[in-house]
């Protein structure tokens, strides 16, 4: 498994972490991070890159290489030693950015001379903040294409992302799999903490970026009246500062609690088991980790039914479904949602259907030892710095 590390903290660093530690279940499983994205002064969040903020820790039976740096030596040169003594059936590289690819390049050359299959999950077609650059976007369309080219089979988390990958990148013959995205139940539920009678509690959780679409609830929550407070909790990127100008200008800003940071891990809990509704107007989005955040937590969801979220959601009893861009249904979306409180829904979502896909997709693909009937050698045992 190839992914993002804990150093630069994202949604795709527990991402990575969850399906490897679930994988393992029926597999032997190692992992290389992503340890340094890119130059920390480029990085949205550059405040806190390399603070320790996050609980979750890998299996003690996944071997870890931790990791890559974007400027590639000595650390590419280890990841490719890490590899050849590890010798897997399977490379899968976690899809999100373009400052991975030159690394993701050299890994899937490494991989095919030594007949290692190569499984590409995509989380996004691109990063919307890097789309938003031409040149970014043009280096991403050109280069992925010596990548898929030598991919034999493509992960995807829903059907609306399936046909934006094989749009975008014409993924033609490739073998592709649909595996929802599994619950983020690693934020362990506390106790529901008791508010003030007749108060419906929202919250917002998440970065702020402007796919996110918080202007729209800020907006919405205008018109909501005493019965309800909002909590929003996120960090800014991409210099999306709307939201927070909208939030001092509001007529009901007393009634907002704006924590504009990223938090800890120790801090989720909390933040989640004093909403009654958790709220995610986006106007893109192939999934969201906050949204499986709050099906974990059993609490009533109103999301936007755009990109992959409709099926992430739509088998969870506490979900309603608003349009995108639009306070007003969005409003009428939180009253409705109000009216699911007072009951724990349950998370349909599992990492064993998870599991299942990438079997599926193992099984079309094949290993090597299934087609290499010659070949009985067993990876050697990692070096301790390797490990």
């Amino acid at each position: 498994m190839v992914g993002s590390g804990w150093r630069f903290l994202s949604g795709i660093s527990y991402y990575t972490c969850r399906l490897s530690n679930a994988l393992t279940s029926r597999h032997d499983v190692g992992v290389i991070l992503m340890r340094r994205l890119l130059p920390a002064r480029l990085y949205p969040g550059r405040e806190r890159v390399g603070h320790s903020l996050a609980d979750l820790r890998y299996e003690p039976s996944v071997r870890v290489f931790d990791g890559v740096d974007w400027f590639a030596v000595p650390s590419l040169f280890r990841a490719v030693r890490f590899l050849r003594s590890y010798r897997p059936d399977v490379l899968v590289l976690q899809w999100w950015t373009g400052a991975v690819l030159h690394s993701y390049l050299a890994l899937v050359a490494a991989a095919r001379s030594l007949g290692i299959r190569v499984v590409v999950e995509f989380h996004e077609v691109q990063d919307t903040g890097e789309a938003r650059h031409a040149w970014a976007a043009r280096y991403v369309r050109r280069c992925i294409q010596p990548l898929l080219r030598r991919t034999d089979g493509v992960i995807v988390h829903s059907a609306f992302d399936r046909r934006a990958v094989t749009e975008s990148f014409g993924i033609g013959a490739t073998p592709v799999e649909v595996a929802l995205h599994g619950p983020f139940d690693h934020h362990e539920p506390v106790a529901r903490r008791a508010g003030t009678p007749g108060v419906c509690r929202l919250l917002f959780f998440g970065t702020i970026r402007p796919y996110k679409g918080l202007e729209d609830l800020v907006e919405a929550f205008t018109g909501l009246g005493p019965g309800y407070h909002l909590t929003i909790v996120g960090e800014t990127w991409e210099g999306w500062t709307l939201p927070g100008e909208m939030i001092l200008d509001s007529p009901v800003r007393d009634r907002i609690t704006f924590v504009n940071r990223y938090v800890a891990d120790a801090e989720v809990n909390d933040f989640f088991a004093g909403a009654d509704v958790v709220v995610l107007p986006y106007r893109r989005s192939s999934a969201s980790g906050p949204l499986h955040i709050a099906m974990s937590h059993g609490v009533p969801v109103v999301v936007t039914a755009v990109g992959g979220l409709v099926e992430a959601a739509d088998r969870y009893s506490g979900t309603v479904f608003v349009p995108p861009a639009s306070p007003a249904e969005l409003a009428l979306g939180i009253t409705r949602a109000a009216g699911l409180t007072g009951r724990r829904h349950a998370d349909p979502s599992s990492w064993q259907s998870t599991v299942d896909a990438y079997d599926r997709l193992i099984a079309r693909i094949g290993t090597v030892q299934e087609n290499d009937t010659s070949s009985n050698q067993t990876a050697p045992e990692l070096s301790p710095d390797l490990r």
